[in-house]
């Protein structure tokens, strides 16, 4: 889990982070914020190439100049980006569309709009090679994601910037390897098996869900952007040294919010008491933990996050784990 220094050459690089994100992203979304007004066009900005631009400057590792083929990275790492910012929303009451900029529904007047916030992750694999490449052959996969940190209370004029990072042939992020497998043994070629003409949807892979903090990412990047509709100002809050090893990171934490109940009774059988302890909540202690186990929500007061040793007890759920595909594919 420690990059190549071969490859990083790409240098002072937050300056140059916070000179990108303000030309190729923030400082267009103002201008497609104000035409919007005009046109009701979504200012939604396409994270895609930028986030490929984003990846190089983190990492210090220029691209493969192979566009939408190839490495993403001349070290084969694949880059994944995805944008929660500007989201068409909908009105709940008239089902119309409504831009993140509007206050009411366009169609009927109401106020009462469902706010969206689901972009994900795409990876398509479509044959044994591309699954080989993915889990075996290159050794990192980037993840950008642009969002709101404050979504739940309506702010949309704060955006942050993140960027993990999940080594693929590693222990810590075996997981990672086996939804891809799973996905194209168990779902694409089943879909094959039933209409060969037809491509099956990419898989989802999605930002802070159970699978995505099973998989045991590391955060390498975040910075938060006041003031992003007008007068954007960035600040950086957390960046890794292209050349540090990834290996001494700490895994984002888990919400328990995320276990179902089931998963709460396995962690309280199986995980030692040890290992819980230093996770609970201040003033309480591991046998009010036991005791509130039976109801998720005094459980989750109690123990709001997980680490990466207490996720190890747990597996993927039934429809995440490897299986083999029900009718082989066959062309004829």
């Amino acid at each position: 889990m420690k990059p190549e220094t071969k490859y990083i050459t790409i240098f002072d690089n937050e300056n140059r982070i916070e000179q990108l994100l303000m030309e190729l992203v923030l400082e267009p979304r103002i201008k497609a914020l104000v035409w919007s007004q005009i046109t009701r066009q979504t200012p939604n900005m396409k994270i895609g190439y930028p986030g490929q631009h984003l990846a190089s400057l983190i990492t210090g590792v220029e691209g493969s100049r192979t566009g939408a083929r190839g490495d993403d990275l001349v070290d084969g790492t694949e880059v994944k980006s995805c944008s929660r910012v500007d989201q068409l929303d909908s009105c709940k009451d008239c089902k119309q569309k409504v831009l993140r900029i509007e206050t009411a529904c366009p169609h009927c007047g109401s106020t009462n709009l469902k706010r969206m916030d689901d972009s994900k992750w795409l990876f398509s694999v479509k044959s044994e090679e591309e699954l080989k490449l993915l889990t075996k052959d290159l050794d990192r996969v980037f993840l950008t994601i642009a969002d709101y940190p404050n979504f739940a209370d309506g702010d949309f004029d704060t955006i942050r910037f993140q960027a993990f990072e999940m080594w693929n042939n590693t222990e810590r992020h075996k997981h990672f390897s086996s939804l891809m497998t799973n996905y194209y043994n168990k779902i694409f070629l089943e879909h094959i098996s039933r209409n060969a003409n037809k491509t099956p949807a990419p898989k989802n892979f999605w930002p802070y869900s159970y699978q995505f903090y099973l998989c045991n990412p590391v955060k390498v990047f975040e910075c938060i952007v006041s003031n992003a509709n007008t007068t954007p100002q960035i600040n950086i809050t957390h960046f890794v040294e292209p050349d540090f090893d990834r290996s001494l990171l700490v895994p984002e934490l888990m919400p328990t919010s995320l276990l179902s109940q089931e998963e709460i009774n396995l962690i309280i059988e199986n995980v030692p008491e040890y290992i819980l302890s230093s996770q609970i909540v201040a003033g309480s202690n591991y046998q009010a933990l036991v005791k509130s186990s039976k109801t998720k929500k005094k459980f989750i007061t109690l123990l709001p996050f997980i680490n990466e040793t207490t996720r190890g007890y747990l597996d993927l759920r039934d429809t995440d784990k490897v299986a083999e595909a029900k009718t082989k594919y066959s062309r004829r």
